[in-house]
């Protein structure tokens, strides 16, 4: 019997990455808080379509909670790579509260 392996997808620092439309989840469901980035603004470069204005916010995930209620933290920041590195220093730093 062949075994077939489920696709893992994109991984940044052993958390998972997922994209959907114009937001970036960063995290797992299982845990107690994930990242949520939303692209609102593009600029063009040469060829490419880059993300100049994009919103970070730190949400827990548990379901009893109203979505305006869930956010613990957010900012805007001028570029993905910004928006990264602050999304995941919040999540690592939420997730070791515990």
């Amino acid at each position: 019997m062949a075994e077939t392996k489920k696709a893992e997808g994109l991984i940044y620092k052993g958390r998972p990455l997922r994209r959907v439309g114009n937001f970036i989840y960063y995290g797992s469901m299982a845990d107690k808080y994930i990242i949520m980035m939303q692209i609102l603004e593009t600029k063009a470069e040469k060829d490419l379509s880059v993300a100049s204005k994009v919103s970070v916010q730190l949400q827990s995930t548990d379901p009893d909670l109203k979505s305006r209620n869930r956010i613990v933290k957010k900012s805007e920041k001028d570029s993905l790579y910004a928006a990264m590195d602050i999304g995941a220093i919040w999540l690592e730093r939420a997730l070791k509260e515990k």
